[in-house]
């Protein structure tokens, strides 16, 4: 199975949106299709043994929209600028319209070649060639109106393009009467009513293009942060290359003020780099050899060469991109209610207008009454608002939560977050950094604890078990260079030995002591160490203990502070290791976490999120290693860190780029506000609706009446109600 992002032309309401991802569901080889009205794209799963791209596209073509090809997130400047000169011009000819048919009725100077009263066959055949133009300026509505109905999923174009045709043809036929000489039809002429419904569409439009290239700024700063060219190493000479000719494992050079071209590793040199842009984190971060760089980082200070690793689409700002696109493609539950009402509602709004239509005839009404009341419902109401409602909500928020460094996989996400009570944490490398760093010398000789941690350190860095690490670790992070040692030994299960200088250096456990006869005099030194938590290393030298170090898994930086705004939200919180009952306490009972379930095999995980959505909770699990990929499969919605394994990062529905914690509160609070607002915007789409169809239809006409140009207005304002209602998400 393949996955591929196509951009669509076309698509103007939900109505569209939803015929056509229909449309490609039902049709074979397609897994999933899932259509985004906002960035125009559909999000395809196709079985590629049995369909390809061109495949795909002429699915697009038969439901009657049009593929631009695979999504490449261009930059829409231009495309804007080219739509703006054209709304103007329009917009100009839309006003002169308007001045030629009505300009008289306030007795405006209109020029006697045009004036309905000197010349009624001029005046009647300018207003019809002025519309004729506007038809052109909106054969895009037309023809997809046209298409729609004949596929039998009318959409708001279907509305606008019955209520343009049925004023057009009428009007001919009353231009028609007045070429012959009944002047009288001039009052029946509805030429303005096509050329401002057409105006108004469009403008709807511009203003919604505007809006929805406004969502994409997130996405369009991360793809242009990216250099276009980088410095690679030649047989030993720098060379200026375009990114395209990076390749991998080329060796990059970074100097002091340029941006990192490629995500790579650092082979040599050592600086402060700037991730900003994607952690957040506005404190540039010290990286030096075997560190990890991405592309569009600020080098502020050094010289490093590094390997390219990932290039292209592989790139974490591309990997980024896909993921903000892929998850606005796909729907939130709440979405569906506003697809299947727009399914419904066009169909009944167009039976409602032509019922009104022959009412008005058998009650004895003009049929020039009857035809106004029909084209005014169908444009009052065009379900733009209610398109808009739920994916531009989605979509700017999507941005949002990518500035904070929260990559959603998945829409609904956004939807479900609001309702979680219970959050999971894995211990290691989630509540905890997942590898060992010393956290006390205990000191009890007269070296100081620099050379005491440079003696161990020296033996240490030979090793490959994990306790070797938090002592490289520390010697890098404090720049301690390390001694020669001979005779090096490893012990299994008890430490390791060697000569330093003529000095027999042993490190290791208790049991290392034992073997080597050495009397322990710090029995209550290692208990102290050990009920803070800590594996103990005793170092020795020349048979003497001069020091105890305990070393551990350090709690994440703000982890108490942000246990303790959970619970202040009256969220259950569990933690749930593999990791021993003593330990797990010590961490739950220093962080703030009560409810500790310790000793949990992958499979028992699994299990115990599942016990737990039966029970009626929903629930959150946060983890980052493999062991954690199946109960993040089950939990309703995962979350994993960045710095967790691939697998977890592929389980999970949310992904936080700075392995920031407090980034769950903030999830929570951007879910409760996206689902309010939402709310609000089918509110006021349904309300709008509610309330403009029976004003159009007459049955408040003694009180209050409609044209088509006054619905054309409506409906667009109803549409900018809600564009600026989903904007205030930015805030």
């Amino acid at each position: 199975m393949k996955k591929v992002i196509l951009e669509i032309e076309g698509m103007t309401c939900s109505a569209c949106s939803n015929s056509l991802e229909k449309y490609l569901n039902k049709q074979k080889g397609i897994k999933t299709a899932s259509v985004n009205l906002v960035l125009k794209t559909a999000l395809i799963e196709y079985d590629d043994k049995e369909l390809n791209i061109s495949n795909l596209e002429e699915f697009i073509k038969k439901s009657g929209f049009k593929s631009l090809g695979i999504y490449t997130n261009k930059n829409p400047k231009e495309e804007r600028k080219k739509y703006k000169k054209t709304t103007i011009i329009f917009g100009i000819l839309a006003l002169i319209t308007m001045y030629i048919s009505m300009g008289h009725m306030i007795n405006l100077p209109v020029p006697n070649i045009i004036d309905i009263n000197h010349s009624p066959i001029s005046y009647t055949i300018v207003l019809f060639l002025l519309a004729i133009l506007f038809l052109i300026y909106g054969l895009n509505i037309i023809k997809s109106g046209i298409k729609n109905l004949i596929h039998k999923s009318p959409n708001m174009d279907t509305l606008v393009t019955i209520s343009v045709l049925s004023s057009m043809i009428y009007s001919i036929y009353n231009m028609i009467m007045v070429i012959q000489g009944n002047s009288n039809y001039t009052h029946f002429l509805y030429f303005e009513s096509v050329v401002m419904v057409i105006f108004f569409i469009k403008l709807g439009r511009y203003l919604d293009k505007i809006s929805k290239d406004k969502t994409k700024e997130a996405i369009e700063k991360l793809v242009q942060i990216t250099p276009n060219k980088a410095i690679i190493k030649v047989d030993g000479k720098e060379k200026e290359v375009t990114i395209d000719e990076v390749k991998r494992k080329d060796i990059v050079v970074s100097y002091a003020g340029d941006r990192i071209s490629v995500d790579g590793k650092i082979i040599k040199g050592k600086a402060h780099l700037d991730e900003s842009f994607l952690t957040g984190e506005s404190t540039p971060i010290i990286k030096s050899i075997n560190d990890k760089v991405i592309a569009g980082s600020i080098n502020y200070d050094g010289y490093l060469e590094y390997e390219a690793e990932k290039i292209g689409k592989d790139s974490t700002i591309s990997q980024i991109v896909k993921l903000v696109v892929e998850a606005t493609s796909t729907k939130a539950p709440i979405a569906k209610i506003a697809d299947k009402a727009s399914s419904y509602f066009v169909p009944s709004v167009i039976i409602i207008a032509i019922l009104t239509f022959i009412t008005y005839i058998i009650l004895g009404y003009s049929f020039n009454d009857a035809i106004i009341t029909f084209v005014t419902i169908l444009v009052v109401a065009c379900p733009c608002a209610l398109g808009l409602a739920t994916p531009l909500a989605i979509v700017v928020s999507e941005g949002l939560c990518a500035s904070q460094g929260i990559l959603v996989k998945k829409s609904e996400v956004l939807e479900n977050a609001k309702n979680i009570n219970t959050i999971v944490f894995d211990k290691t490398g989630t509540l905890t950094y997942g590898n060992l760093k010393i956290s006390e010398i205990i000191n009890i000789s007269k070296l100081k604890d620099e050379e005491i941690i440079q003696l161990a350190s020296s033996l240490e860095v030979k090793t490959s078990h994990p306790i070797g690490g938090a002592f490289k670790n520390y010697i890098k992070e404090n720049s301690i260079s390390v001694l020669e040692v001979k005779d090096y030994q490893e012990i299994a299960g008890k430490g390791i030995i060697g000569k330093i200088k003529n000095n027999e250096i042993i490190l290791g456990n208790a049991k290392i002591l034992d073997q080597f006869n050495i009397k322990n005099k710090y029995k209550l030194k290692e208990k102290e160490l050990l009920n803070k938590g800590n594996t103990i290393i005793y170092i020795v030298k020349n048979k003497q203990i001069i020091a105890l170090i305990g070393v551990k898994d350090i709690i994440r930086k703000n982890t108490r502070q942000i246990i303790d705004k959970l619970k202040k939200k009256n969220i259950e919180l569990i933690m749930l290791t593999g990791d021993n009952q003593e330990v797990a306490h010590l961490i739950g009972q220093e962080i703030g976490i009560d409810n500790i379930i310790a000793g949990a095999t992958p499979t028992d995980k699994s299990k115990i999120i599942k016990d737990l959505k039966e029970q009626g909770k929903k629930v959150l699990m946060c983890g980052d290693g493999i062991n954690d990929s199946p109960a993040l499969a089950n939990a309703n919605i995962s979350v994993s860190i960045t710095s967790g394994t691939d697998i977890a990062m592929d389980s999970s529905d949310v992904i936080l780029v700075k392995n920031d914690l407090s980034k769950i509160i903030d999830l929570i609070t951007i879910s409760t506000h996206t689902v309010n607002i939402i709310k609000q915007n089918l509110f006021w789409a349904f309300f709008y609706n509610s309330l403009m169809i029976p004003i159009s239809m007459g049955l408040l006409k003694p009180w209050i009446s409609i044209n088509p140009m006054i619905a054309g207005i409506a409906m667009v304002i109803s549409s900018i109600t809600v564009i600026l209602n989903s904007l205030r998400l930015k805030k």
